[in-house]
């Protein structure tokens, strides 16, 4: 029944659901000594048994879900505009922050650090799983270091990370990349690309869509594309060439925002003006 928030100025804010009153604030930035990054703080909390975890910068602070207590801070190496992101390796769950320094994993229960990979570039794009393996971009504006493979494995002496591959042949900034059918599928800069994930080798690039984001239709094989101009694009999600199914205009001006399948709508907005469609039911 609450919404967690995290602001520009890194206001950490649990509130009502029903009423949008707040129930408790914290100002993550003051309780970690984090300072504001240019484009101010970004990302989503996460929410993980009794906590809240927020990422301020590439540092962490953990809080009673209920109180907002803080319970834990831990600083990492580099700053970021990345959320702190679940996951489990190994059997052992652990709170993943991608940041300018390279990727973090702590504990969620007390912060402790698992392990570390040192890593280059603006991190602002999630990790992913694959098969057992974390996936890391380290992205800029001039183009970044792409994609890197991690292999993490837990033994007698502890947490072990090893590069499989690392792959210049997907390099996103700030748009997600997605993973489908042993492939992964994001922007190459402006244009959109597909590596696969074997060994990173490049199957396609293909179609400009500006810092376009885009959305994984993984029944239809799909890619959905809200370019930065405003228009929404399909595109498949295969590995053998570039293929634009539909492409035509949904709002205007420019647009970094996220498109949002929500039932049979699909919601894209920008700074000024936002766009409900239905799809199909998928029934001819």
């Amino acid at each position: 029944g609450r919404v967690y928030t995290l602001g520009a100025t890194g206001i950490l804010n649990a509130l009502d659901a029903a009423t949008g009153a707040v129930v408790w604030t914290r100002n993550a930035a003051a309780d970690t000594g984090a300072p504001t990054p240019g484009w101010g703080f970004t990302g989503s909390p996460l929410v993980v048994g009794n906590l809240v975890i927020a990422a301020a910068s590439g540092r962490l602070a953990a809080y009673d879900i209920a109180t907002g207590e803080p319970k834990w801070t831990r600083t990492t190496v580099g700053g970021g505009y990345s959320s702190p992101h679940l996951v489990t390796i190994g059997g052992v769950a652990q709170v993943l922050l991608a940041s300018g320094g390279g990727i973090s994993s702590v504990a969620p229960a007390d912060g402790a650090l698992l392990w570390q990979h040192g890593g280059a570039g603006t991190s602002i794009v999630q990790p992913a799983l694959a098969n057992g393996d974390v996936l890391v971009a380290g992205g800029d504006m001039m183009g970044g270091t792409g994609i890197h493979r991690l292999a993490v494995s837990r033994g007698a002496s502890g947490w072990t990370v090893e590069e499989r591959w690392h792959s210049r042949g997907l390099k996103p900034y700030f748009n997600d990349f997605v993973l489908h059918r042993d492939h992964v599928f994001g922007f190459d800069g402006s244009i959109l690309a597909s590596i696969a994930l074997q060994d990173g080798e490049r199957k396609w690039k293909g179609g400009r869509y500006g810092q376009g984001q885009m959305l994984l239709l993984p029944e239809q094989d799909v890619l959905l594309i809200l370019s930065e101009e405003g228009e929404l694009a399909l595109v498949k999600a295969t590995p053998d060439q570039f293929t634009e199914l539909a492409r035509f205009k949904a709002i205007e001006g420019k647009t970094w925002n996220h498109p949002v399948v929500a039932g049979d709508i699909l919601l894209v907005r920008n700074g000024e003006e936002m766009a409900a469609f239905r799809l199909p039911s998928g029934t001819s």
